[in-house]
This record gives structure tokens, sequence and C-alpha cells, in this order.
């Protein structure tokens, strides 16, 4: 199949640094392109592919300072529909930006939303694109809309050789992802301290979230069972979480994915999670980690971390969180869509987004 992947242009495919869903974009452009099919990747310009690259900005716009990012995302777009014509499919994942036009031009094409949905704003504006098909990324994502389009749930996937299989020789715990109030940081702290054991925490602190650090984080950084180590590029992700005792995920907010929990899995990483969201999906109490509903909780489970062997990790993630699953899902979906939803009109009709 001729297959546009159309990305986020805030960080580069791959990231440099954290980038989840330019990241998932990445390995499933890289494993169609494995699989024998015609990829074309709309991405910033220091992104890296097999794929061929149509570059919509010159680098990715959160590490070049942009503050506004709606522009260069029109005009990504643009380009898209202009040469629409040329693809079997489209993939989108750019949120809501382009349902305006997709619905009118009736192009065969499915959007993965990698987000959460329970902000208020969303439930109006996706009633106006009712037969716009869509992927959760987990089927907990869906709940506040239900009655949307859904044609799949496609569970993330990595590619089996992008994280060796680690001993755990490290004997701390580890924190992966935003220094945020959702991702709660200080709940890991807090497991870590009363557990007694070593935490470190690799995480960003976005600007938005940098009164959050200071006012809340920060001031527990100063104890010598925690380190706060900032945040990691891919090839230090390795021996961060392969060197982890488990990883704390201690979230408090309807998590759409969580894809540092299969990274942690292909690692043979256990996971503490709290029961929010997707977790469900991800852990198998007992089996490769523990889900929780409190600290107290999740401190008693710490003790147990040794007791999950750590190839039955690793072998959970090859069998269920591949980058080849995850392509080969969406391999279904799209050969479904473009069977059944035809492009309407000539070539010549498409012009792009003046012309709407």
């Amino acid at each position: 199949m001729k297959i546009a992947q159309v990305a986020p242009l805030f960080e580069s495919v791959p990231p440099k640094l954290y980038g989840g869903t330019e990241r998932v974009v990445s390995y499933l452009t890289e494993e169609l392109v494995r699989l024998g099919h015609d990829v074309t990747l709309y991405a910033s310009g220091d992104s890296r592919t097999s794929a061929h690259l149509v570059p919509c900005v010159e680098g990715a716009l959160r590490l070049s300072g942009c503050t506004d990012a709606v522009p260069h995302h029109l005009g990504m777009l643009e380009d898209v529909f202009r040469r629409s014509l040329d693809f079997d499919l489209v993939h989108f994942h750019v949120d809501c930006l382009h349902l305006p036009l997709v619905s009118r031009l009736g192009l065969p094409h499915v959007t993965t939303l990698h987000g959460r949905l329970d902000l208020p704003a969303l439930a109006p504006l996706y009633k106006n694109y009712p037969e716009t098909p869509l992927v959760s990324i987990s089927d907990a994502q869906r709940q506040p809309l239900p009655w949307c389009n859904w044609v799949g749930t496609v569970h993330h996937g990595l590619p089996r050789d992008l994280l060796p299989l680690g001993d755990g020789g490290g004997g701390y715990l580890a924190f992966v992802g935003r220094v945020s109030p959702e991702k709660r940081p200080d709940r890991a702290i807090e497991i870590a301290k009363r557990a007694n054991l070593p935490l470190k925490l690799a995480a960003k602190v976005d600007a938005q979230d940098r009164h959050y650090f200071e006012t809340h984080i920060e001031p527990l950084l100063d104890h010598p069972l925690i380190e706060f180590v900032g945040e990691i590029d891919e090839a230090a992700k390795a021996a961060f979480l392969g060197n982890a005792l488990g990883l704390l995920f201690p979230i408090d907010w309807p998590e759409p994915f969580g894809l540092v929990m299969i990274e942690a899995l292909a690692c043979g990483t256990p996971v503490v999670a709290f029961n929010c969201g997707s977790v469900p999906e991800i852990i198998a109490h007992g089996k490769n980690g523990f889900i929780v509903s409190s600290v107290q909780e999740a401190v008693e489970v710490v003790s147990a971390l040794g007791q999950v062997p750590r190839r039955a990790c690793r072998a959970w993630f090859e069998t269920h969180f591949s980058a080849e699953r995850m392509a080969r899902d969406y391999l279904d979906l799209y050969e479904s869509l473009a069977a059944t939803r035809p492009v309407r009109g000539h070539k010549s009709a498409v012009k792009g987004l003046s012309a709407l």
C-alpha cells in the first residue's frame, strides 16, 4: 500500500528526547517499510526514517522554541491534501486539526488519537464528525467519547531489538516521564522513601509545569534516596530501565496508554502502576508487575518485585507489544478502510485547503 503518516511537528520522528506520539509514529513507519509498504512520512526536517520524508519544518518545534505551532501544522496539512490522491490511505496523528478537511474530501483515512479525551471541549467537537474513523490506543481511552466512530483499538508497540533484557542490578526504583501533577512524581518519591529504596527520576519539566516542579517536587529531592536525573535520550533509556528493580507508574489521571510501561517490560523490568486509564490493559497483576490503588499498597508490593521473573516481563512484551504486532493491526484497518471508503471525485478536484 501507499501510506502517508502525518506526525506532529513538536518533536522529530523519532524524538531526540521526550515525545511519545512521535516515537510511536517512528516505530510504526519503520515497521511498515520493513513489511514492504510505500510510506511517506510528514514530519520535522530533523527526523530520521527509511520512508520518504516530507520535511514540514526545519527542526522539531519544541526544541526550536516555537511559540505558535498551528501555522506550521496547517502548512503540512495543505501539502498532504494536495497530494492526497497519491496515497491509498492517510494516517493522521495530529489530534483534531485536520477534521474539517477529511470529512469533506472523503479520501481513505484514519486518525489515531494519542491524548486524553475527557476534556470538556472535545465532546462537542467530535460530535460534528460522527463518521470520521478513529483509532484508540487503549479501550479505556474511549470512555469519554463512546459514540465516536471507533474502528479499532491498537496498543502501541516497540521494535523487538530496541531495548535489551536487563538484570535490575542497579538496585533502584525508576520513574520516567513528565514532571506534572497527573504523573505524580511526588507519589513515586513517597513510595521510595517508605520502602527505603533509592529512586531515580528521569523526567522532563515543561514550561507549564515549572511552577509545579519548583513548589511541589524540588523540595522533596533533598533526600539521600532520591536522585533527579532529568530528561534522558533513547540511548540512555535501556540502561536506566534495565538496571532498575522496578518502574513506578503512580499516575493520577486517565492515562491513554503509557509508553514507558512497555519500555520497562521490554527491559524485563516489572511495573508498579496505579489503577487508572489503560493500566489494566498493559499490566497483568502478579505476572509483569502490580496494579495498586494507594501509596501503601505500592510500598507493600515493591518488596515483591524480585518475585516477578524478568524474562516473563520480556516475554509479555514480545507477545503483546511488539512493533510488528502494532503494524499488522494497523494494516488490517488500512485494508478495510481503503476497501470501503473509495475516494470521491477526480484528482483535479483536490486542490488543498484553499479549495474548501
